[in-house]
Parts: C-alpha cells; sequence; structure tokens
C-alpha cells in the first residue's frame, strides 16, 4: 500500500507539468526552474530520507527547467517543444523516482504521510 506521501508526490507533479505547460518565454524566465520544484521541495523533499537517485532526478528537473527558460524564441516553436517535452519527462522520472525507491522519513512519519522507513509507492 502506498504511503500517504505518494498522493503529495503525485499532486507536486501535477503542479510542476502545470507550470513546464504554461511558461511562455521570456516572463518569468529567472523563476521557472524554482516554480516548478516549488511544491515538491515543499510536500514531498523533506519528508523522505535523502537517496542520491532521488537528487539526481530533482537536479535534473532543474537542468530542464533552466534549458526551456533559456531556450531563445528566435529558435523557434519546435526548439521550445523539445524543451518542453524534456522539461515534462524530467518531472516524471523524478516522481517516478520518488515512488520507487523514496522511503518516509522521521519529519514525514510524524506527519502522518506513513511509517518511518516505509516505501512511499507500492512494491507491488
Amino acid at each position: 500500500m502506498d504511503a500517504e506521501l505518494a498522493d503529495h508526490v503525485r499532486a507536486a507533479s501535477a503542479a510542476a507539468r502545470r507550470h513546464a505547460l504554461a511558461f511562455r518565454a521570456p516572463a518569468g524566465k529567472d523563476a521557472l526552474p524554482w516554480s516548478v520544484i516549488e511544491a515538491y521541495d515543499a510536500r514531498v523533499r523533506s519528508h523522505v530520507e535523502r537517496d542520491p537517485r532521488i537528487e539526481d532526478e530533482r537536479d535534473r528537473v532543474l537542468i530542464a527547467a533552466v534549458k526551456l527558460a533559456e531556450t531563445p524564441v528566435e529558435e523557434g516553436e519546435d526548439t521550445i517543444a523539445s524543451a518542453r517535452t524534456h522539461l515534462v519527462d524530467a518531472i516524471a522520472y523524478l516522481e517516478q523516482a520518488v515512488l520507487r525507491f523514496g522511503r518516509v522519513n522521521r519529519q514525514g512519519a510524524k506527519l502522518g504521510h506513513g511509517h518511518y522507513g516505509q516505501p512511499v509507492g507500492s512494491r507491488d
């Protein structure tokens, strides 16, 4: 059975995808990477045990967001669409990494997001 935290992971991923899909350069270019990762950091990151595989995926999201934000409009819609797709994929990989490798930490357990050490996603 999934930890309650799995719902927060899915909601944070949905929020990140909304930010990625709504981004239109150049407005908000500096804020995009942080707005994409904001819900994850607020709702999930501090409630799962640190795992380098999860942190690597979080970094990939930030890098993909910076690449999208810095893609010049002059390069055309196809290039922008490709960068946006890369970001959406990175968000999906982060979600899957947390669901697959994440374990509820003590803080998450205190807040009722599952039992300490419980896998975030089910292992069916």
